[in-house]
């Protein structure tokens, strides 16, 4: 976001998280993390609630600001830095928290909201399962109520956080007979007896962020920690493919950044064929692309936060998020895959951490939706929006010199 649009207080927000960023994150933790020497940074978790990071949107009653989209993605965009795994898991008490905070009692609030903001309470969503990642509604866990609990069966995985969680947010099926989005409910699941963390996975990129497999067998879920209605989990749903989308598209502008600031000062210093390669319009026009890219992108994310903020326009909300996700994503893997091109040979090695952030920012198209089911929701909000409504200006589509001629426009 540009200096010059910023208030004094986004900018002092801006600057914190820059500050635990550069400070407060060892390189030695990322290079551990990148090792599979640590599986889950628990302390990183609490030096971010320590500094009053965590929760940022929830009210200050649960330890939170009371601040809105605006300021988070600033503040995301500046941990996003850090790669995908630590900015993922600043996310989660944003994620698992909108769930609680939009849906759940004042007793959930009380007993978990603050905790999870403290940094006490570590979280991950369990949403995922082997038999699909987009097929939300096909879930196979299933929770059969049995007097004031449910009996909690199945599995999940992909799971960001597992590893360390002490709490779940669980999507299972709690009607077996019905097939539609009523078939599903979300609970609060805390660790303990039938909660199974069996394998954490070897992974491309994202490391260290305790991804795994959780399996759960007749863990007994006490009714109080139903999240919303039973079967409701639809809205829960949607709601939360807000902040798993837009935590998703800000952590993507920061790593991009990181990616492009490398580069850029690289073509500065490197010389060949007796100047730096910066003057080469091979290589200059790569970098003029990349922050065109970026700032667009940037642009677009800023945008949608404000918009998240002024409206209750769920499908429009829906479109807005979706495309900052998807432009997010996609322009951090060019930009990062184009400052790997201008390095050349030496951005393919762990001298520069651009292969690592590469490794990272692959893994973003795809989570938290695939860019394709971005393109689904998109294309979908902006159909119904447009022919449920009349032209909004001008009637371009007269503009036409033979516009009425008659029997030209046939549709079947």
């Amino acid at each position: 976001m540009s200096e010059f649009l910023l208030s004094p207080e986004q900018r002092s927000l801006r600057d914190e998280a820059r500050a635990f960023a550069r400070e407060k994150v060892s390189r030695q933790l990322l290079l551990d993390m990148d090792a599979e020497k640590i599986h889950y940074p628990r302390e990183y978790i609490q030096h971010l609630a320590s500094a009053h990071l965590l929760g940022l949107r929830f009210p200050s009653r649960w330890g939170g600001r009371a601040l809105n989209w605006s300021y988070e993605v600033l503040a995301l965009e500046e941990i996003g830095v850090l790669g995908a795994s630590l900015a993922c898991l600043y996310s989660l008490p944003s994620i698992v928290g909108e769930a609680i905070h939009c849906f759940g009692t004042d007793e959930q609030k009380e007993r978990y909201l603050g905790s999870i903001i403290a940094g006490r309470m570590t979280v991950a969503e369990a949403l995922t399962e082997p038999r699909g990642g987009s097929d939300f509604f096909g879930a196979t866990a299933t929770a059969v109520r049995k007097g004031d609990v449910y009996l909690l069966n199945g599995q999940k995985r992909f799971i960001v956080g597992a590893e360390g969680a002490d709490l779940f947010l669980v999507y299972a099926r709690t009607n077996p007979d019905v097939t539609s989005h009523k078939a599903i409910s979300a609970f609060l699941v805390e660790r303990g007896p039938g909660v199974e963390v069996q394998h954490v996975y070897g992974l491309m990129g994202t490391r260290g962020g305790g991804t795994g497999r959780v399996y759960f067998r007749e863990v007994e879920v006490p009714v109080a920690n139903l999240v919303g209605q039973e079967h409701g989990a639809y809205e829960v749903f949607n709601q939360m493919m807000i902040p798993e989308r837009m935590t998703s598209a800000a952590g993507a502008l920061g790593l991009a950044r990181a990616a492009l600031e490398i580069s850029t000062r690289y073509a500065d210093r490197r010389k060949a064929f007796g100047q730096k390669i910066r003057e080469f319009e091979g290589v200059s026009f790569r970098i003029a692309d990349s922050l065109t890219r970026l700032d667009a992108a940037r642009a677009l994310v800023h945008e949608t936060a404000r918009i998240i903020d002024a409206t209750d326009n769920s499908g429009y909300v829906r479109r807005m998020v979706s495309e900052s996700k998807k432009c997010a994503t996609e322009t951090a893997w060019a930009v990062v895959n184009d400052a790997m091109q201008v390095m050349g040979g030496i951005g393919y090695t762990n001298v520069y951490p651009i292969e690592r952030l590469l490794r990272d920012a692959r893994l973003m198209t795809i989570w938290t939706g695939t860019n394709e089911i971005m393109n689904l929701v998109i294309q979908h909000e902006y159909f119904r929006e447009l022919l449920s409504n009349p032209p909004s200006a001008r009637d371009v589509e007269n503009d036409a010199l033979h516009s009425d001629v008659e029997g030209e426009k046939i549709y079947e």
